[in-house]
C-alpha cells in the first residue's frame, strides 16, 4: 500500500522519565512514512525534558509549559494536528510494532469505518505483557447503561472528520473521565468497530496512577456524563433505556427462583434484551488465508 494515511499521535507527558523513552520509541520506531508525532509536556521536574530532546527529530512538534492537566494537554495536541487519523498515548503505555500499518490498512480498507479499537492488552512496570482480552463490541447502549469496562483509549484510534464532528475537543470540565465523554459523544454519529488485532497497551503502575487511584471519582463523572447525554435523547432510545431497566429489574427477581419455566423466561429476557441493544456482530479480523482484514 502506498497511500499511507497521516495519522497524527498525542502523547502527554508530566514527570514521567520512567516511561518516557519506551513509550515514543513504541510509535517512532515503527518507521511508520507518514507519522505526525506531537508530544505536550506540562513542565516536568524529572529527567524527562533530557528524553525528549534526545528524540526530538522524531516529532512533528513539542513543548513543555505548565497546563491545567491531561485533556487541556490532549487538546493542545489535537489542536495542532493536521492527520486524517488521530490517535493517542500516554507517556507511559506503548503501542504494538507495526500496530500504525494496521490502523492505516484498516481505515483504508473500509472508508465506512470512523472508529476502531484493538484487543485489550494489560503490560506492567517492565514492558511485559501481563493481560489480553477480546476487544468489545460496546455499543451506546452499553454505555448508557453503565456497560462500559473498558473501552481501552490507548488501543482506539478514530478519524479527523468525526472528532469534528463531535465538538472537535476533549471537554477539559472533566478531570478525570473526559475520554468517556469523547467516547459517548462517537456514538450520536457513528459505531464502534472492535478488532482482532494488537494496537496498544495499558501500563498497570504500583503508584501514581491517575485512572487507579482515582477511580471512585472517574466513575463519579461518567454517572453525571450519562445523566446529562440521557436527558438529550430521542423518545425511541429512552423507551427501549426504559425496557432495559425493567429486564434487569425481571432478571434479579428471576435470579432467587427454582421454578423451571421462570428458568426459560429468564432467557428469553436474554433473547429480548439483545435485540434491544442491538449488538453488533460487525468486527474486523484478518482472514488467514488471503491476509486481507474483513468485516465479519
Amino acid at each position: 500500500m502506498n497511500n499511507w494515511p497521516k495519522i497524527s499521535v498525542v502523547t502527554t507527558n508530566l514527570n514521567q522519565d520512567a516511561f518516557l523513552e519506551e513509550t515514543i520509541c513504541s510509535i517512532t520506531n515503527q518507521n511508520y512514512p507518514n507519522l505526525e508525532y506531537i508530544l505536550i509536556d506540562g513542565q516536568s521536574t524529572d529527567n524527562s525534558m533530557d528524553i525528549v530532546k534526545r528524540h526530538k527529530d522524531k516529532f512533528t512538534y513539542w513543548c513543555s509549559e505548565k497546563d491545567e492537566g491531561l485533556y487541556y494537554a490532549l487538546n493542545k495536541g489535537f489542536d495542532r494536528a493536521t492527520g486524517e487519523i488521530f490517535m493517542w498515548v500516554n507517556s507511559d503505555d506503548l503501542l504494538h510494532p507495526g500496530s500504525l500499518f494496521i490502523v492505516a490498512e484498516i481505515f483504508n480498507t473500509f472508508h465506512s469505518v470512523d472508529w476502531i479499537t484493538g484487543l485489550n492488552i494489560s503490560f506492567d512496570e517492565k514492558g511485559r505483557v501481563i493481560g489480553a482480552d477480546r476487544a468489545k463490541g460496546f455499543t451506546k447502549y452499553d454505555f448508557y447503561t453503565h456497560k462500559y469496562q473498558w473501552l481501552q483509549q490507548e488501543s482506539t484510534a478514530w478519524r479527523k472528520s468525526l472528532w469534528q464532528k463531535a465538538g472537535n475537543c476533549l471537554n477539559p470540565n472533566y478531570k478525570y473521565a473526559a475520554d468517556f465523554d469523547l467516547w459517548i459523544r462517537f456514538f450520536r454519529f457513528t459505531n464502534l468497530y472492535p478488532c482482532d488485532v494488537l494496537i496498544g497497551g495499558f501500563r498497570m503502575r504500583s503508584k501514581d496512577q491517575l485512572s487507579l487511584n482515582f477511580l471512585d471519582k472517574y466513575e463519579a463523572e461518567v454517572n453525571k456524563i450519562i445523566n446529562a447525554e440521557k436527558r438529550n435523547l430521542a423518545k425511541p432510545t429512552l423507551k427501549v433505556l426504559h425496557l432495559l431497566s425493567t429486564i434487569k429489574i425481571l432478571r434479579t427477581v428471576l435470579k432467587y427462583t427454582y421454578i423451571l419455566d421462570l428458568k426459560i423466561f429468564a432467557r428469553i429476557l436474554d433473547k429480548i434484551e439483545r435485540n434491544l441493544l442491538k449488538k453488533p456482530t460487525a468486527r474486523i479480523h484478518i482472514n488467514r488465508l488471503t491476509c486481507q482484514f474483513e468485516i465479519i
